[in-house]
């Protein structure tokens, strides 16, 4: 996983030990005329790796600021670093975590809060976060909790044991920002991707498909019903294909144009009446 950082040649890193064990490195890479020099930034691995508790799973650098970058962790923390302050960013800055309810600890509580996904608003003041069930916003103002929580599939809750099964409780789905920092974006199952206006507080659910994808097609939102009495275009949260997921997706950072990628397949919508929703 790279990210690249405001000044030229330079990118981070993470580095894996394996699929599931993974070596707990962020490193900085610059390019010499020499040579490519490879900086450790961070390094959370234990001496035992017995006592491995947590692991890096995303990083991004602060969109105005190149001394500072902000990395999650499996266990739903953000730490956001600053190096001026040391080569190796042991110590953190600010620590940004959720107290978490013990009423409703489960067996699946650190499973769907680690952090699939970080990533700075344009404006560099918030960040965003996909964890498996929702898509959080964070002030770096405040660590103390989000100040904006979007449930994307809530409704998929009642099923973490079977999810937790055929593994897709691991999928790991990423999330974007609009230009102007006013929507947000992130993707689900069946093809389902879904778009949240903060102004607003809307919501939409819209599907990525070859119909979808024809010229002068329009995205219709989607609904997918729990129980109860269901219309006309409604799908049954029973009929979610889980084979069909949107783990990654990308917003043009000043058009209104969105790519969306399902599968083996990767789909661009532009917004012809350049609304924020459809």
């Amino acid at each position: 996983m790279t990210q690249t950082r405001n000044t030229v040649g330079e990118f981070l890193d993470i580095h894996f030990m394996s699929e599931h064990l993974y070596k707990l490195h962020e490193k900085c890479w610059r390019k010499t005329e020499s040579a490519t020099v490879c900086l450790d930034i961070v390094d959370i691995k234990p001496a035992n790796m017995e006592d491995l508790t947590e692991v890096i799973t995303a990083s991004e650098f602060h969109p105005h600021h190149c001394n500072l970058f902000v990395y999650s962790s499996s266990k739903g923390s953000l730490r956001l670093c600053d190096m001026r302050a040391s080569a190796l960013c042991d110590k953190h800055s600010k620590l940004y975590e959720e107290p978490e309810d013990p009423s409703n600890r489960s067996f699946f509580s650190e499973i769907i809060s680690s952090v699939s996904d970080v990533k700075f608003s344009h404006s560099g003041r918030y960040m965003l976060t996909r964890d498996y069930l929702t898509v959080k916003v964070w002030d770096l103002n405040m660590e103390t909790k989000p100040v904006e929580t979007y449930q994307v599939h809530d409704y998929l809750r009642s099923k973490l044991c079977s999810l937790y099964e055929n593994d897709c409780i691991f999928d790991k789905f990423e999330c974007a920002w609009n230009g102007s920092d006013s929507v947000i974006m992130t993707g689900a199952y069946n093809n389902f991707f879904r778009m949240f206006d903060r102004n607003t507080k809307r919501d939409v659910t819209l599907e990525a498909s070859r119909e979808s994808s024809k010229p002068r097609a329009i995205l219709k939102p989607r609904r997918v019903c729990v129980g109860g009495k269901r219309r006309k275009d409604d799908i049954s949260v029973d009929s979610l294909d889980f084979t069909k997921k949107i783990l990654h997706t990308a917003w043009h950072p000043t058009e209104n144009i969105i790519a969306i990628a399902a599968t083996n397949n990767l789909y661009i919508f532009q917004d012809k009446v350049n609304s924020e929703m459809h």
